[in-house]
């Protein structure tokens, strides 16, 4: 008997709005997952479907409408105290999309990195903070005395490495990576994920791989959940999900992701999901429902008989 996994992160009905409050514009609609401790759970969509607003809400950048936001079992959305919100900044970091709108032009790489450690309860001499920041430089293999520089003398994927440094520093146990390869070169790319791979492997790490292919999430991701408009509409195991994709978004995502080989490509057949095609009934209204096992898909009684034919 296989002993129960830890979770790490739970969110519960989770509901980010903007705008007036009198007619908000709800960017995240009561979405539910949980991480365990130590996996990699990948959050799939496309532009605008409030992957990254739910990043933001969990490390609190954005304020939740409703819902719970459960770290290693405290809730720490809406108002926390002192203490646990200087444990959660510390023990939960983020690496941002573009790495050079995420870093301070005019500060040098020692600054950026080291900024976290001057508050959150880090008590360290000049020397102390200097030898962690060239520890943390070297475990994204850059050399420490690139400490004395500035972001705008590295190319995007050496500043990169410096955004993740930056949060490796406060020795994090949960690290949210909103789309880290996406402003990079396809030849840089693979590179940043076999470092986040093995950074996870060396301390453990627990990260929310935020993305909007695929393809990029399937080798690096334990579990992927799918997005659209705000709702999660499929949750697997990467390789189920890819195997047997049931929502219609979720075919459709798959269908654009390029082939290598031409031919397959020209033959391939790319998929369109419209939302406004499905109607549904009072009586028969979507929910979260449990289509294969450990395979959950929103959808009708009667769309999740037509899935389960697939």
């Amino acid at each position: 008997m296989t002993a129960e996994r830890e979770k790490l992160l739970e969110v519960q009905d989770l509901t980010v709005q903007f705008g007036p409050k009198r007619h908000p514009f709800t960017a995240v609609d009561k979405v539910s997952f949980h991480i365990y401790r130590g996996e990699t759970f990948g959050l799939v969509g496309e532009s605008g479907s409030g992957k990254t607003t739910i990043g933001r809400a969990i490390i609190r950048i954005h304020p939740t409408a409703g819902g719970k936001v459960i770290f290693d079992g405290r809730q720490i959305n809406g108002k926390i105290p002192r203490d646990l919100d200087r444990e959660v900044t510390r023990r939960i970091q983020m690496i941002f999309q573009d790495p050079m709108a995420s870093l301070n032009e005019r500060a040098k790489v020692d600054y950026i990195i080291s900024e976290g450690l001057y508050g959150n309860g880090f008590h360290l001499t000049k020397e102390e903070r200097e030898e962690r920041v060239a520890q943390a430089l070297t475990d994204v293999g850059l050399l420490p005395e690139f400490a004395s520089r500035f972001p705008h003398e590295f190319s995007g994927g050496q500043r990169q490495r410096i955004g993740i440094a930056r949060a490796l520093i406060m020795e994090p146990d949960f690290i949210i990576a909103d789309e880290p390869i996406s402003a990079l070169d396809v030849s840089i790319r693979a590179q940043v994920l076999n470092l986040l791979a093995s950074l996870q492997r060396a301390r453990g790490l627990t990260y929310l791989f935020i993305a909007h292919d695929l393809s990029v999430v399937r080798f690096l991701c334990d579990r992927i959940a799918v997005i659209h408009r705000g709702r999660i509409v499929e949750l697997a195991e990467s390789e189920e999900l890819f195997a047997h994709p049931l929502h219609p978004y979720t075919r459709a995502l798959l269908s654009a992701i390029p082939q290598p080989d031409p031919i397959a490509e020209r033959k391939k057949k790319l998929l369109v999901f419209d939302p406004s095609c499905h109607h549904y009934s009072e009586s028969n209204q979507p929910a979260w429902r449990e289509a294969r096992p450990s395979h959950f898909v929103l959808a009708s009684e009667e769309e999740l008989a037509e899935y389960q034919k697939l």
